[in-house]
C-alpha cells in the first residue's frame, strides 16, 4: 500500500489512536540492504510481551516515497532509486491500541560510470568567471548529485575552478580542466583569450516601479571601436536601501537581467563582464493593493467536519452552493445563497459513505456529483443528483464501476465525469444519460510509486496532479496532441521536488498574454488532528507554461505558518484557501517573478473563525470560489461562508519610462 491519498487517513489515525504498550510489530529482515531493481518480502506480525503471535490483526505498510522504494499490501518491497529509505508498516484496531514501526531500508547506490563537463564555450574572455555544469552518472545511468565532484587545472595561471565548480579566466592561454569523482576522471580543454570588452552599457525601460512589478535590464558589452560583443559574459547583482530603517533591501535577480524588488526603497543593478562593470539606480514603490475585505455571511455546519463547495446559477435564476462533509455520515448540504448575508440550507441528501469529499455542478446547472470514500460495502464511486430544483434534489444513479477504492475528487466537462480511483489514476465516465453512466477510458501513470490527487478540466486540458510527478497536461478534446474522451494523450509536465503536488489551476494572465499552471502544495507538518485545531504547511508554485516543452517555475505565494490547500482565479486576482490562515486574495496582475507574498501582492485575508463551530475557533479553510462579486468558501470545522472585498483603489503610482 503505497502513501499517497492514504497517508491522510493514516495521520488521523495516529493522532487519535493510544500505543499499546504489550504489544508491538516485529519484521524480518529488520534493516533490508538492496540494490536498484531488486526486491524484498517483509515478514510482518504482531506479538505480544513474550514475542508470541497475536492472531486478527491487520498490517498495512506505507512508503514515505513509494517513488524510490515501493510497497505493496503484502509487505513486498522494490526498489526503483538508491539512498535510505522509510518503509512504516502499521496495524490499526477498533480498541485503540494502534501499532507502528518504522523501517529504515538501505538500497546501495550502483558505482560511478562517467564524469560529463559540459557548456564550456569555446573561447573564453580572461578576467570572467564563469560556471562548468559538471554531471555525474551512474552504471544504470541515474545522475548522481550524492558525490563531490573534484575540479584542477593543469594551468592555474590561465584558468582556476573553485569547489563549485566555477572556474576563473585569468590570462590568455590554455589549460586543461580535470573533473574526477574516486578513480573516474573527464578532462575539457579550455582556450582563454583577450578581453574585447571595453565598457558596459546598462538599460531598462523603467526607472520607477512598484514592488512585485519585474524590470528588465540589458547590458551590452561594448569594445573599443564601439561594437557589441554579443558573448561576453554578464553577471547582474543589486543592492538596496529600503524605505523602511527596520528592514533590509532584498528582491531577485536573473542573469537574464530580470529584476524584482519585495520592499521599497532605492536600487542599484550592477552589470559586470570581467573587469567592467555599468550600474543603474530605480526607485521602488509601495505595491498598495491592500484593500478591505467584509464577511458577509455564514451557513453553519456545527455537527461534522466540512469539505469542499461549489456555487452556481440554478436554471431558475437563483444562486445556490452545494457543500461536502468529511469523516462523518455520508452527507451533502445544498444551500440558497442568492442573498449572501443570508445563507439558507435548503436540501440535503445522505449517502453510503464516510466522507463526500468532492462536489461538483454541470456547466448548465442541473446535474451535481459528489464523491464517495468509506462507504460501508466498500463499493464507494460517485452519486448522480438531480438539482434542477435545489430545494428538492434527488438521487439519479451510483456508478461505482472501478471506482470502489473510493473518490477523493472529481470533475464535471461537457457531459463527462473525471473520477479518481483509488488515489491511483481516474476514469472518464460518460453522463449523457445520467441514468446510464459508463467509463470511456482511463488516465494513469507509469512510473514508481504513483499517485494522484485532483483533476481540473479546462478547454479540453485535464490537469492531473500527481503528488511528486507534479501535474501533467492531458488532451481530452482540446486538440493540441490528438487527444479525446476516448483517447486521453499526455503532452506536458513538471515536478518540483517536495513532492506534495496537491492541485492545479491554469489561468491565462490578461496583462502578460502568459499561460500559467499554479500548482499547490499540501502537507501536514505536524499531523492532522481530528478533535483540535491544525496547522498546515505548503505554498503555491507559479509555473510558465507559455512554452508547454519548457515549463519555468517563476514564483511562489506562500503565507507564513500557513499552508495551501484550493484556490480559485478570476481575472487577475487568486482567491486561495489556506487553511489554518483563511482566505487570501492575491494581485497576480502583470509579469510574476520571486516571492508574492513578500512584494505585498496580498490584497486581503479573511479567517472563518466560529466559537460554535464542529472545532470551536479553529480556522481551517478548505475552498474558496468567486461568484457574482462574493468570495465563497467552505471551512473545515464551521461550514460555508461569504465574504465581499470592496473595490480597486484608484492607480495612484506614475511609473517612468525610457
Amino acid at each position: 500500500m503505497k502513501l499517497k491519498s492514504f497517508l491522510l487517513a493514516f495521520l488521523v489515525m495516529a493522532a487519535s489512536t493510544i500505543i499499546a504498550q504489550d504489544l508491538k510489530i516485529t519484521v524480518e529482515p529488520e534493516a533490508p540492504k538492496m540494490k536498484v531493481g531488486e526486491s524484498v518480502q517483509l515478514k510482518a506480525k504482531v506479538v505480544d510481551k513474550d514475542n508470541k503471535p497475536v492472531s486478527g490483526r491487520t498490517l498495512a505498510y506505507y512508503s514515505f516515497d513509494a517513488r524510490s522504494v515501493e510497497v505493496d499490501s503484502t509487505g513486498k518491497i522494490m526498489a526503483h532509486a538508491p539512498g535510505n529509505h522509510r518503509i512504516i508498516v502499521v496495524s490499526p484496531s477498533e480498541d485503540g491500541n494502534f501499532l507502528r514501526t518504522d523501517l529504515d531500508i538501505v538500497v546501495d547506490y550502483p558505482p560511478i560510470a562517467k564524469i560529463v563537463i559540459e557548456e564550456i564555450p569555446d573561447k573564453i574572455y580572461a578576467g570572467t568567471t564563469f560556471p562548468a555544469k559538471v554531471t555525474v552518472m551512474d552504471a544504470m545511468d541515474m545522475k548522481r548529485e550524492d558525490v563531490e565532484v573534484k575540479l584542477t587545472s593543469s594551468n592555474t595561471s590561465v584558468a582556476n575552478p573553485d569547489a563549485f565548480a566555477n572556474i576563473y579566466a585569468s590570462t590568455p592561454g590554455k589549460a586543461v580542466i580535470t573533473a574526477q569523482v574516486n578513480d573516474i576522471t573527464s578532462t575539457v580543454n579550455i582556450q582563454v583569450v583577450e578581453n574585447p570588452v571595453a565598457k558596459i552599457e546598462l538599460s531598462s525601460a523603467m526607472d520607477q516601479a512598484r514592488t512585485g512589478d519585474v524590470f528588465h535590464f540589458n547590458a551590452k558589452a561594448i569594445d573599443k571601436k564601439g561594437a557589441t560583443v554579443s558573448d561576453a559574459p554578464v553577471t547582474y547583482t543589486f543592492a538596496g536601501v529600503a524605505d523602511d530603517v527596520s528592514s533590509s533591501a532584498s528582491g531577485l535577480i536573473k542573469n537574464d537581467g530580470r529584476f524584482v524588488a519585495n520592499e521599497p526603497g532605492i536600487y542599484t543593478i550592477t552589470a559586470t563582464s570581467g573587469p567592467y562593470a555599468a550600474q543603474k539606480t530605480v526607485k521602488i514603490l509601495p505595491r498598495n493593493v491592500q484593500r478591505k475585505i467584509d464577511l458577509v455571511g455564514h451557513g453553519t455546519v456545527d455537527t461534522k467536519h466540512t469539505s469542499d463547495l461549489w456555487v452556481w446559477e440554478g436554471v431558475d435564476g437563483r444562486d445556490y452552493a452545494v457543500t461536502g462533509t468529511w469523516g462523518a455520515d455520508g452527507t451533502a448540504y445544498f444551500w440558497d445563497v442568492t442573498d449572501p448575508a443570508n445563507i439558507t440550507k435548503v436540501d440535503s441528501v445522505q449517502v453510503d459513505a464516510r466522507t463526500v469529499n468532492d462536489v461538483k455542478i454541470s456547466e448548465d446547472g442541473k446535474i451535481c456529483i459528489i464523491s464517495r470514500e468509506g462507504a460501508s460495502n466498500r463499493k464507494n464511486g460517485i452519486v448522480i443528483i438531480d438539482v434542477t430544483n435545489p430545494k428538492d434534489v434527488s438521487i439519479i444513479s451510483t456508478f461505482t464501476e472501478n471506482l470502489t477504492g473510493g473518490v477523493h475528487n472529481l470533475f464535471i466537462y461537457q457531459n463527462h465525469v473525471f473520477a479518481l480511483s483509488n488515489g491511483e489514476k481516474y476514469y472518464i465516465i460518460n453522463i449523457e444519460d445520467p441514468t446510464k453512466p459508463y467509463i470511456v477510458s482511463k488516465f494513469e501513470l507509469d512510473t514508481p510509486g504513483h499517485a494522484i490527487h485532483d483533476v481540473w478540466v479546462e478547454n479540453g486540458i485535464a490537469y492531473s496532479s500527481n503528488w511528486s510527478d507534479g501535474v501533467y497536461m492531458v488532451d481530452v478534446g482540446n486538440g493540441i496532441a490528438g487527444g479525446s474522451f476516448e483517447n486521453p494523450v499526455a503532452f506536458g509536465h513538471y515536478e518540483y521536488p517536495s513532492g506534495a503536488h496537491h492541485a492545479t489551476f491554469p489561468f491565462h494572465s490578461q496583462s502578460t498574454d502568459k499561460f500559467y499552471a499554479i500548482l499547490g502544495d499540501e502537507i501536514f507538518p505536524y499531523g492532522l488532528d481530528v478533535n483540535s485545531d491544525n496547522v498546515a504547511g505548503g505554498f503555491l508554485h507559479f509555473v510558465d507554461f507559455t512554452d508547454i516543452d519548457n515549463p519555468d517555475e517563476i514564483a511562489r505565494y506562500e503565507v507564513p505558518g500557513a499552508g495551501s490547500h484550493n484556490y480559485w482565479v478570476d481575472g487577475d486576482l487568486l482567491y486561495v484557501a489556506y487553511y489554518n490562515g483563511g482566505v487570501r486574495v492575491v494581485d497576480i496582475s502583470g509579469e510574476l517573478m520571486g516571492d508574492l507574498y513578500n512584494q505585498g501582492r496580498e490584497i486581503a485575508w479573511i479567517l472563518p473563525s466560529d466559537p460554535n463551530g464542529y472545532i470551536p475557533n479553529a480556522p481551517f479553510t478548505w475552498g474558496a470560489q468567486l461568484h457574482k462579486g462574493h468570495v465563497f468558501y467552505s471551512d473545515w470545522n464551521s461550514g460555508l461562508w461569504a465574504a465581499k472585498l470592496e473595490p480597486e483603489k484608484p492607480k495612484d503610482v506614475n511609473v517612468e519610462t525610457k
